[in-house]
């Protein structure tokens, strides 16, 4: 009878550590979903100084090449 007891003992603390434990699992949850946030912000973010990088870029070898072309004329007009 006693191993019974201890048989029956031993299985229901299993089951106990073994039980669903909704609130962790929201915890783990809204983690995820926090993280996901942060992952796409940071794409975001990266996205946006990446185009603002080329559109700067852009504007940069705009003038060097307006500067290119005047230093053009400027010599073609010097070396005659």
């Amino acid at each position: 009878m006693k191993t019974v007891a201890l048989t029956v003992a031993v299985l229901a603390l299993g089951l106990a550590a073994c039980a669903k434990n909704d609130a962790d699992n929201n915890v783990s949850a809204d983690t995820n979903v926090e993280n996901a946030a942060a992952v796409d912000t940071n794409v975001a973010t990266n996205d946006a100084t990446a185009n603002a990088d080329v559109a700067l870029n852009a504007d940069v070898n705009a003038s060097n090449a307006a500067d290119n072309s005047s230093n053009a004329a400027s010599n073609a007009t010097t070396n005659q």
